[in-house]
Order: structure tokens, then C-alpha cells, then sequence
């Protein structure tokens, strides 16, 4: 376990130094918010159309790998659903729970698979966001719309959609498997472009998501968050580790599936819980929790899988 934290530990120190950065007003709000901007429409784009666009997929093992990822996404689905109707929480807390435990954040998932499992492990990385991308807009969104049930809500879902298919993130991965389809080798100038602007976005993506993380935000009802947390830290990587030795995949190929099931939701979420009539605080609070928790849970969640092997 401690060697994995050695590997890790720059990725939080990053996110650290973006905390202090941003509470001590060294880079300004400004900063931060055109940062995301470059982050989300330039940066990662490139980066996740690099890979997919050059790496070596085999379909054999798409097939499997999406049967992992997207098997243990379900049975936290379901199980983010059986809190709804079995809880005594309101449609806004449990949607933020639903959101805490099914969301996770691509940047810095992507970020630790290419620190501890370089290139494979970054491509890899790649087929979990192509996968996990839209699956969990599509899902987390409809939940959202039953669960808070407002009358403009339709509306809302429409526009969300229509994002959705202008989401850079996933046109990115879209348009890399078309390339890698298309064309066997390197396209000239573009993937030298891509490739450039792609080595920049991880870096300045974490220190990015450290700039957000609120500590004072962390006081809020235990019981909704604690939920929340057994389902993203918990259950999520358990499934996808059972479910990963049923399939047969390989050390490598599980122990990706497994940083992708461990890290804390995504920052988006507070954004969406806002636009939906969710619990706002609420979600504030579970992702900065879940993100300092992270510190520990994922050297504990690989250093554990990795006895099975």
C-alpha cells in the first residue's frame, strides 16, 4: 500500500497546491473559472482524442471491459434507487446521493491511471470515460428528473441532452474511435496538435479540482453523505472487482476499472444538482469529502485487489 500512495501522492499534492493557491488568492476566481473553460473545450478533448485515436483496441476486450464497468455502474443504479424508494430522505437528498454514488471524476480517474500504469493504463483509462461518459448523463439526468419532479423539469432534460451531444468530452472519444477506425497510422499535424495540448491537461485539471474543493462545505447531514460514500467507495469497487474476476480480466485491466470505481463524484455534480432542484449543499459537501477521503480509500482499494492476483 505505501508504495502505491508514493505513486499517487503527486496527484494530490496537486490537488493540494490548487487548494492553497486559490484560498490564499495567489490566482484569482477569474483564473479559476477560464482555467475550467481551457480544461474542458481544449485540454482534455485532446488528450482523450489522442488516445482513442491511437491506441490498439482489441474487441474482444472492449466487450469485456464494458461488461464490468457498466455491470457495477448498474448495481449501484439500482442500489441509489432502492435508497430513494426505501428512505425517508426527499427526492432532492437522494438525488444527491445518487449523484455521489453513481458520478465520478474523469480528470483525475485518468490522471492516476497514467501515474501508475502509464501509457496502457491511460488508454484504458481512455475506453472507461468513453464508456462511463455518457452511460452516466443519460441515467443520473433521468433519475434526477423523476426523483426532483418539477414541472419544467422536461425542459431542463432537453437542454441537458442537447449539451450532452455537444459535450466535448464525449465528441472527443467519438471522433478518436472514428480516426483509429479510419485510419491506420498518425494523421500529420493533428495528432502532433492533439498530443501537445493533451500533455497539459492533466496537470492543470488537478490543479483545477483542487481550486474547488470547499473544506468549510464538509458540515452537512452525515447520514445522506454516509450513504453516498458507502455507494461510491464501497459498493462501486467491490462490484467491479467481483464482477472483474467472473469476466477474467487481467491485473492491469482491473486494477483500471477499479480507479475509475474508487475516485470521489464529480465536480459537475454540484452544477447539475443546482440546475435540477437537487440538494445543492448537500452535494457540495460529498464531493469535497469524498475527495479528501480518496487520500486514503484508493491505495487501500488497489493495494487489497491486488492480493487476488
Amino acid at each position: 500500500m505505501f508504495s502505491i500512495a508514493l505513486l499517487i501522492a503527486p496527484i494530490f499534492a496537486l490537488l493540494v497546491i490548487g487548494n492553497l493557491l486559490r484560498r490564499h488568492g495567489v490566482l484569482d476566481t477569474d483564473f479559476w473559472r477560464l482555467n475550467d473553460r481551457l480544461v474542458y473545450w481544449i485540454l482534455m478533448p485532446s488528450l482523450l482524442f489522442y488516445k482513442t485515436s491511437t491506441a490498439d483496441y482489441d474487441l474482444s476486450l472492449v466487450s469485456t471491459f464494458a461488461t464490468v464497468i457498466l455491470g457495477s455502474f448498474v448495481v449501484v443504479l439500482i442500489y441509489g434507487i432502492i435508497i430513494w424508494r426505501l428512505s425517508f430522505f426527499s427526492g432532492a437528498v437522494s438525488s444527491s446521493i445518487m449523484q455521489g454514488a453513481l458520478r465520478h471524476n474523469t480528470f483525475v480517474a485518468l490522471a492516476l491511471t497514467e501515474r501508475i500504469y502509464g501509457a496502457e493504463g491511460l488508454a484504458l483509462g481512455t475506453l472507461a470515460s468513453a464508456m462511463l461518459i455518457p452511460t452516466t448523463n443519460f441515467s443520473v439526468v433521468s433519475l434526477m428528473v423523476v426523483m426532483t419532479a418539477k414541472d419544467k423539469s422536461q425542459n431542463i432534460v432537453t437542454a441537458i441532452a442537447r449539451d450532452l451531444l455537444r459535450n466535448p468530452l464525449l465528441l472527443a472519444v467519438l471522433a478518436g474511435f472514428a480516426c483509429n477506425t479510419a485510419f491506420s497510422g498518425d494523421i500529420p499535424i493533428l495528432h502532433d496538435t492533439t498530443r501537445i495540448l493533451g500533455q497539459g491537461a492533466l496537470p492543470i485539471t488537478l490543479l483545477s479540482v483542487g481550486a474547488s474543493i470547499r473544506i468549510k462545505q464538509m458540515a452537512a447531514d452525515w447520514k445522506p453523505m454516509s450513504f453516498a460514500i458507502f455507494g461510491r467507495m464501497i459498493l462501486f469497487p467491490v462490484a467491479t472487482f467481483i464482477i472483474a474476476q467472473m469476466i477474467g480480466l487481467t491485473e492491469l485491466q482491473t486494477m483500471v476499472a477499479l480507479i475509475f470505481a474508487s475516485v470521489a463524484t464529480a465536480s459537475a455534480s454540484y452544477t447539475l444538482a443546482n440546475q435540477m432542484n437537487g440538494d445543492a449543499p448537500l452535494m457540495a459537501a460529498i464531493i469535497t469529502f469524498q475527495t479528501c477521503l480518496t487520500f486514503i480509500t484508493i491505495p487501500v482499494t488497489l493495494t487489497v485487489a491486488a492480493f487476488a492476483f
